[in-house]
């Protein structure tokens, strides 16, 4: 068995908003960076990355602008807009409640139900 874990529904938005948050990124460097943050225990496809990437666009929490990246390609960086940030806080708080919340169910014994 690996010590990948399985992304949940509707994480992959927060996990890119989380990457972008600590700076501005290309989309290879946001699947680098989600990697590096989980310490390689979240691996996203390319195939999942970009369609993500262009729905967070569209719905107004990322800009993306054209810059140069590493290896001297043109390649398109993602910020997090006002909205991503504010939608940031807020998936983060959600997530935050439901991890503590199944923590809590979790940890329950037989003598305490």
């Amino acid at each position: 068995m690996s010590g990948e874990a399985q992304l949940l529904p509707g994480t992959l938005d927060l996990l890119i908003l989380k990457a972008v948050s600590l700076g501005p990124l290309h989309g290879y460097g946001v699947l680098l960076r989600i990697g590096q943050i989980s310490g390689s225990a979240l691996l996203i496809e390319q195939g999942a990355l970009y369609p993500a990437l262009f729905r967070l666009v569209r719905q107004g929490l990322l800009k993306p602008t054209w810059g140069t990246s590493e290896n001297n390609r043109r390649a398109k960086y993602y910020e997090l807009t006002a909205a991503g940030r504010r939608r940031f806080r807020e998936e983060t708080e959600g997530w935050n409640r439901l991890a503590t919340a199944m923590a809590s169910a979790l940890a329950a014994e037989p003598e305490e139900v």
